[in-house]
């Protein structure tokens, strides 16, 4: 135990064993979800040759290199910062990429985009660019990130939906209808106002404690109500569906495991290859960042430049993500900011990635038990997290015009683009452009400057391949 507590910090960073293995497990609980979405992102799309890939494989897949990501970061960084295929590329992924490539071909990009990404952060470059933000940028990153969460909690949660309409575009309810409507979301509300009521009267475990009610609230549900999945029958739950019935275990099948090929360059040229591991780059790299940012400011692990220990093994780790994740067909592999919630029940080193990290590999296993807890329930969680950390908000002067518009960009560009780079970028470009304006050209780094453009090229990608006839 004492080689342990030395290993982990687990005293010097004023936690427990106990903590740790309670906010591995909120992790995990916050994270599961992911099991289930990202083979229904991947598997429903055909690439160009007309082939789609199997729900269950990707599901082993997806299991398999969150929970080897994840172990590989509790021991390196040692960071209670958790794994799993990110949602923004595998979505590029599956609408984008396989239009012109075939799987094996667009799992390697994501390969060449992880292999960019550990060259850069083994060189010092991404360190360069991390110490280059300034303190305002990386508060205001940690409250957007917050909002986002908060934001998907409601959203996945059937709280907050789309209306389908161009205004409001946003409304009450799943269908934005302006009216709570459903069981499932009902069984949110109560899991949220529980949690909330553990959390404000500081009870350990709050957080755990209010997952595992609503979960049995979610089963007792089911078993009177018999709601289904919303994909069978309006009302139903989002994606899992709580149930015990069945067996709970299942064998994976991992024939995915190095189905990736290099030939997209031939496919379909070097320049539009060369765009595509632009763009797959910059979403990494910057939303990596960003949740590093918020995450270690969360945790109390974040000094005053906004860095935290290990930084560079931490950076190269997750380029390894992106590696690890496209040779498995998983799609890119990257920090979550769902970590956020087991950092919420107490988690403060590596040893909670490592319980998570092992719930991930047995989920390959017993996938149908992992997905008994409900997204609505999960959803409460992120809602909890996200709301402590949009109050960093509190120490940034915004008294100046020049730094509240960029703060204000950044915060509310993440929750509305659904993207954590996009927020970054455009409080990069506000940043530079009105702190110039204002007389302070000097105080801003010339590496921000450079991301800054990098930036307008990345936005202005779409306009750009058009005039190149990608």
């Amino acid at each position: 135990m004492n080689r342990l507590d030395r290993f982990f910090e687990i005293s010097a960073r004023g936690t427990t064993v106990g903590a740790e293995a309670r906010g591995g497990l909120v992790t995990f609980i916050a994270m599961a979800y992911i099991i289930v979405l990202n083979p229904i992102i991947l598997s429903s799309s055909t690439d160009v040759t007309g082939d789609r890939l199997r729900f269950a494989e990707v599901s082993a897949v997806t299991a398999l290199a969150a929970g080897v990501m994840t172990i590989l970061f509790g021991l390196i960084a040692r960071m209670p910062f958790a794994f799993a295929a990110g949602l923004g590329i595998n979505s590029f992924v599956a609408t984008t990429l396989v239009g012109s490539l075939t799987w094996a071909e667009a799992m390697g990009l994501v390969v060449i985009n992880g292999l960019i990404i550990v060259v850069l952060a083994a060189t010092g470059l991404r360190r360069l660019v991390f110490d280059a933000v300034p303190m305002q940028l990386k508060l205001a990153i940690t409250a957007g990130i917050g909002l986002f969460i908060l934001f998907i909690g409601l959203v996945d949660a059937g709280f907050i939906g789309s209306t389908g309409v161009a205004s409001p575009p946003v409304g009450l309810g799943g269908n934005g209808s302006g009216s709570i409507s459903t069981v499932p979301t009902v069984v949110f509300a109560f899991t949220l106002l529980l949690t909330g009521i553990l959390v404000a009267r500081k009870v350990r475990g709050g957080i755990l404690i209010g997952l595992v009610a609503g979960t049995v609230v979610a089963v007792v549900t089911e078993s009177i109500w018999h709601l289904g999945s919303a994909a069978d029958k309006p009302g139903g739950w989002s994606l899992s569906v709580p149930t015990l019935s069945g067996s709970p275990f299942a064998l994976p099948d991992l024939s995915l495991v190095g189905a990736f090929s290099m030939d997209s360059f031939g496919r379909i040229g070097v320049i539009a290859a060369t765009m595509f591991v632009f763009t797959l780059v910059f979403a990494n790299f910057f939303d990596a960042m960003g949740t590093f940012t918020g995450l270690s400011r969360e945790a109390g692990l974040a000094d005053e430049k906004g860095t935290f220990p290990r930084l560079r093994a931490a950076l190269i780790v997750e380029g390894a993500g992106a590696v690890v994740g496209g040779a498995s067909s998983a799609s890119s592999n990257t920090v979550f900011v769902e970590s956020g919630a087991g950092i919420g029940e107490g988690a403060r080193t590596g040893l909670a990635n490592i319980v998570t990290g092992v719930l991930f590999l047995a989920a390959m296993f017993i996938s149908p038990l992992a997905s008994v807890v409900p997204t609505e329930v999960a959803a409460a969680a992120l809602v909890i997290v996200g709301s402590m950390m949009v109050s960093h908000l509190r120490h940034i002067d915004i008294s100046e015009f020049s730094v509240a518009l960029p703060v204000v960009l950044t915060v509310a560009t993440m929750p509305f683009s659904y993207s954590i780079a996009n927020g970054i970028g455009v409080g990069f470009i506000a940043w530079v452009v009105l702190r110039s304006a204002a007389g302070k050209a000097r105080e801003i780094s010339p590496l921000l400057w450079v991301v800054a453009a990098g930036f307008l090229l990345y936005f202005a990608r779409g306009w750009i391949e058009s005039l190149l006839g990608i």
